[in-house]
Protein backbone atom coordinates (compact mmCIF):
# COMPACT_ATOMS: atom_id res chain seq x y z
CA UNK A 1 0.00 0.00 0.00
CA UNK A 2 0.90 3.53 -0.61
CA UNK A 3 -0.72 6.70 -0.15
CA UNK A 4 -2.22 8.31 -2.72
CA UNK A 5 -3.14 12.30 -2.28
CA UNK A 6 -6.64 12.75 -4.06
CA UNK A 7 -7.02 16.42 -5.69
CA UNK A 8 -10.40 17.99 -4.89
CA UNK A 9 -12.63 18.31 -7.97
CA UNK A 10 -12.67 22.86 -7.81
CA UNK A 11 -10.14 23.45 -5.57
CA UNK A 12 -6.70 25.10 -5.70
CA UNK A 13 -4.81 22.72 -4.05
CA UNK A 14 -2.84 23.81 -1.04
CA UNK A 15 0.99 24.29 -0.93
CA UNK A 16 1.21 23.03 3.00
CA UNK A 17 -1.63 20.45 3.02
CA UNK A 18 -3.21 17.65 1.42
CA UNK A 19 -7.19 17.58 1.92
CA UNK A 20 -7.42 14.06 0.87
CA UNK A 21 -5.54 11.35 1.45
CA UNK A 22 -6.55 7.77 0.68
CA UNK A 23 -4.30 4.84 1.96
CA UNK A 24 -5.32 0.96 1.29
CA UNK A 25 -9.03 1.14 2.56
CA UNK A 26 -9.45 3.95 4.44
CA UNK A 27 -9.85 8.12 3.60
CA UNK A 28 -8.35 10.42 5.60
CA UNK A 29 -10.58 14.16 5.35
CA UNK A 30 -7.90 16.71 6.24
CA UNK A 31 -9.62 20.10 8.57
CA UNK A 32 -12.65 21.27 6.65
CA UNK A 33 -14.76 24.17 6.65
CA UNK A 34 -18.09 25.57 5.17
CA UNK A 35 -16.04 27.87 2.59
CA UNK A 36 -17.68 26.38 -1.20
CA UNK A 37 -14.74 25.20 -2.83
CA UNK A 38 -15.57 26.89 -6.08
CA UNK A 39 -16.86 30.16 -5.33
CA UNK A 40 -15.26 30.13 -1.68
CA UNK A 41 -18.25 31.53 -0.17
CA UNK A 42 -19.13 31.42 3.59
CA UNK A 43 -22.62 31.44 5.34
CA UNK A 44 -22.31 33.13 7.87
CA UNK A 45 -24.63 31.67 10.45
CA UNK A 46 -23.38 28.21 11.91
CA UNK A 47 -26.13 25.87 10.25
CA UNK A 48 -25.49 26.89 6.65
CA UNK A 49 -21.47 26.43 7.44
CA UNK A 50 -22.63 23.23 9.03
CA UNK A 51 -24.41 22.36 6.06
CA UNK A 52 -21.67 23.53 3.65
CA UNK A 53 -18.89 21.60 5.18
CA UNK A 54 -20.58 18.59 5.28
CA UNK A 55 -21.34 18.92 1.05
CA UNK A 56 -17.96 19.67 1.18
CA UNK A 57 -16.74 16.67 2.92
CA UNK A 58 -19.39 14.18 0.44
CA UNK A 59 -17.49 15.74 -2.30
CA UNK A 60 -13.94 15.42 -0.94
CA UNK A 61 -15.45 11.40 -0.39
CA UNK A 62 -16.83 10.89 -3.57
CA UNK A 63 -13.48 12.08 -5.13
CA UNK A 64 -11.60 8.91 -3.14
CA UNK A 65 -14.09 6.78 -4.02
CA UNK A 66 -16.15 6.26 -1.00
CA UNK A 67 -19.48 8.50 0.69
CA UNK A 68 -20.75 9.66 4.08
CA UNK A 69 -22.19 6.09 4.79
CA UNK A 70 -18.59 4.85 5.02
CA UNK A 71 -17.73 7.73 7.34
CA UNK A 72 -16.37 5.77 10.66
CA UNK A 73 -15.07 8.91 12.55
CA UNK A 74 -15.72 12.47 12.76
CA UNK A 75 -13.76 15.12 14.74
CA UNK A 76 -15.41 18.61 15.06
CA UNK A 77 -14.89 22.08 15.75
CA UNK A 78 -16.24 24.82 17.06
CA UNK A 79 -15.61 28.58 17.23
CA UNK A 80 -18.61 28.48 19.65
CA UNK A 81 -19.91 25.94 21.46
CA UNK A 82 -23.20 27.91 22.04
CA UNK A 83 -23.18 26.83 18.63
CA UNK A 84 -23.64 22.76 18.80
CA UNK A 85 -27.39 22.99 19.35
CA UNK A 86 -27.51 24.15 15.54
CA UNK A 87 -25.02 22.04 14.65
CA UNK A 88 -26.14 19.23 15.97
CA UNK A 89 -29.36 19.23 14.33
CA UNK A 90 -27.79 19.90 10.51
CA UNK A 91 -25.17 17.32 11.00
CA UNK A 92 -28.04 14.74 12.66
CA UNK A 93 -29.51 15.23 9.33
CA UNK A 94 -26.66 13.87 7.51
CA UNK A 95 -26.22 10.80 9.88
CA UNK A 96 -29.96 9.84 10.72
CA UNK A 97 -28.74 6.41 11.75
CA UNK A 98 -25.42 4.77 12.32
CA UNK A 99 -23.58 7.81 12.79
CA UNK A 100 -20.29 7.71 12.89
CA UNK A 101 -17.87 8.06 16.15
CA UNK A 102 -17.12 11.70 17.12
CA UNK A 103 -15.94 13.72 19.00
CA UNK A 104 -16.75 17.86 18.84
CA UNK A 105 -14.14 19.73 20.58
CA UNK A 106 -14.74 24.31 21.11
CA UNK A 107 -11.40 25.96 19.68
CA UNK A 108 -10.44 29.63 20.14
CA UNK A 109 -9.76 30.36 16.53
CA UNK A 110 -10.98 28.81 13.11
CA UNK A 111 -10.07 31.34 11.49
CA UNK A 112 -12.01 34.67 9.64
CA UNK A 113 -15.89 33.96 9.62
CA UNK A 114 -15.16 30.16 10.44
CA UNK A 115 -17.56 28.76 12.67
CA UNK A 116 -17.12 24.73 12.26
CA UNK A 117 -14.83 22.85 10.88
CA UNK A 118 -14.48 19.58 10.74
CA UNK A 119 -11.81 16.33 9.59
CA UNK A 120 -13.00 12.78 9.36
CA UNK A 121 -12.18 9.47 8.37
CA UNK A 122 -13.98 6.73 6.29
CA UNK A 123 -13.50 3.44 4.83
CA UNK A 124 -13.56 2.46 1.27
CA UNK A 125 -15.91 -1.15 1.09
CA UNK A 126 -14.06 -4.19 -0.56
Amino acid sequence: MKKEIVPVPGETPAKHTSRIVRFGNLVFIGGTAGRHFVTKEIPSDVAGQTRQTLENIKICLEAAGTSLGNVLKMTCYLADLGDKKAFDEVYISYFPVNPPARACFAVADLGAGIKVEIEAIAGIPS
